[in-house]
């Protein structure tokens, strides 16, 4: 409820720990494109940090104490890291929660084909994406690919500046009469965002020259046949890095703020405690959340119960009970990004509680649609206590609604948590553009997030 900004606030050294908070952030933005990669570098990261793997520690029969870390991951999707605390682990924990998937393309499993004298894949999008903000820009393509004796070939092209990039083709206005006068939802069709990766014929070749000639690079490049697309998983997203935005290098333009802008934030705050917590920390950074958290490794699957009932086993407490305990009296953050209030859309914003740029982290009470559906609701108590431990670490927050009643709406994995009888609110960052190839933050946010998280880690009971 603060005028003021935290710019307006911030000292020298603030200011100075805001850029290298950015800086850092701006390369896990880079190198983290995909679930996969997100994983990859948070467990390079935790174990840097003293991290241990749940399934080593497991192996060798240790015994879990205060001060111990472990972490466990899943498929290379879904990653959760405990910091072990002073207090019995059966009384709870503090959670953040967050998401590593973001709005994308999907490869298709049969997905090369000629047409017209152009080598295409065949796609099909993630999430909630308006259609057409994918065409005509640079895209990159990023996933693995699992050949039938298990060996992987890691896919990155696109990214590197003497790689070449790849686009999704638009009509030209000249003859866009027609496209014109359909609905924005209907301008660009699902079917036709395929991407063109190719236009050279294989000399000699009897049939699609042009497909042949990919693949024969493809084949030569990586070793793969065309029948190892059914088992990969590639993922197109903007080809580029995170830049600064604004004259004033205030803002961060970037893919996928929504959510690793949160689960980066969240795994900084886990990686830089030093001390011994009193109450055990927790982060839990997951997949499929743009899709409804499906999934072995999405929120709804067992992964985060089955991992928590292996570290209260390292902890002594080897029962049911032990488990349904420590995740009832458990508090929980789940962090996921809100609408930023942008002047240009007004209309859909209620300025007296939205998010605004440069005010700190949001608190979200209720997410959902229309009358509140769907929604995880944090009782008032619950919110108070925040507010304490905001208050008593000089946090600057602010509280918000995803913009105006009936306007429209979203989820977030805080109900899933829910249903295990633990306090769980929402608390993400504002951006702007959400769900678009490029979406904007601001940089003060982003470090006010961490100094957030940190408090809620340390203080939180």
């Amino acid at each position: 409820m603060n005028e003021k900004t935290l710019w307006e606030m911030y000292t020298p050294e603030d200011l100075a720990q805001l850029e290298r908070v950015t800086d850092w952030y701006k390369d896990c933005l880079d190198q983290g494109k995909t679930e996969r990669e997100c994983v990859a570098l948070s467990v390079t990261m935790a174990e840097e940090k003293g991290y241990v793997a749940l399934e080593k520690a497991i192996e060798e029969g240790r015994t879990l104490r205060p001060g111990d870390k472990v972490y466990a991951a899943y498929n290379d999707k879904t990653i959760v890291l405990y910091h072990i605390g002073e207090e019995d682990l059966t009384k709870g924990m503090n959670i953040l929660g967050a998401h590593i998937d973001s709005p994308r393309i999907d490869i298709k499993q049969v997905p090369l084909y000629e047409s017209g004298g152009f080598a295409y894949l065949d796609t099909h999008y993630y999430g909630g994406i308006k259609k057409y903000q994918w065409v005509t820009i640079p895209l990159a393509l990023h996933g693995v690919i699992v050949r039938k004796d298990g060996s992987k070939v890691n896919i990155c092209i696109g990214e590197d500046e003497k790689d070449p990039v790849f686009t999704i083709t638009d009509i030209l206005v000249h003859l866009s009469r027609k496209q014109m006068e359909k609905k924005a939802g209907e301008v660009i069709e699902g079917e036709n965002l395929d991407l063109l990766i190719g236009s050279k014929p294989l000399p000699d070749a009897e049939k699609d020259a042009v497909k042949a000639g990919v693949m024969k690079l493809i084949a030569d490049t990586y070793q793969i046949e065309e029948e190892d697309f059914l088992s990969a998983e590639l993922e197109i997203v903007p080809a580029g890095k995170a830049r600064d935005l604004g004259i004033d290098r205030s803002m961060i333009l970037g893919y996928g703020h929504d959510d690793r802008i949160c689960a980066f934030t969240s795994l900084l705050a886990m990686l830089e405690m030093e001390e011994t917590p009193k109450r055990t920390s927790c982060c839990i950074l997951v997949d499929k959340e743009e899709i409804g958290s499906y999934g072995a490794s999405g929120m709804q699957s067992r992964f985060f119960e089955n991992m928590t009932a292996e570290v209260l086993a390292l902890c002594g407490h080897g029962t049911d009970l032990a488990v349904r305990r420590c995740l009832a009296s458990s508090k929980m953050l789940s962090s996921d990004v809100d609408a930023a209030f942008d002047p240009l859309y007004a209309d859909v914003f209620e300025t007296k509680n939205t998010a605004y740029f440069g005010k700190g982290p949001v608190f979200c009470k209720y997410t959902g649609s229309g009358g509140k559906g769907s929604s995880s609701d944090a009782n008032a108590e619950y919110m108070a206590a925040i507010r304490k431990v905001m208050a008593d670490n000089h946090v600057m927050f602010q509280t918000s609604e995803l913009g105006r009643v009936d306007a429209g709406g979203g989820g977030t994995i805080a109900w899933i948590l829910a249903n295990y009888g633990m306090e769980v609110i929402d608390c993400g960052l504002a951006l702007l553009c959400m769900h678009a190839p490029m979406e904007a933050a601001s940089k003060a946010d982003i470090y006010e997030a961490v100094r957030c998280y940190k408090a809620f880690l340390k203080d939180m009971q």
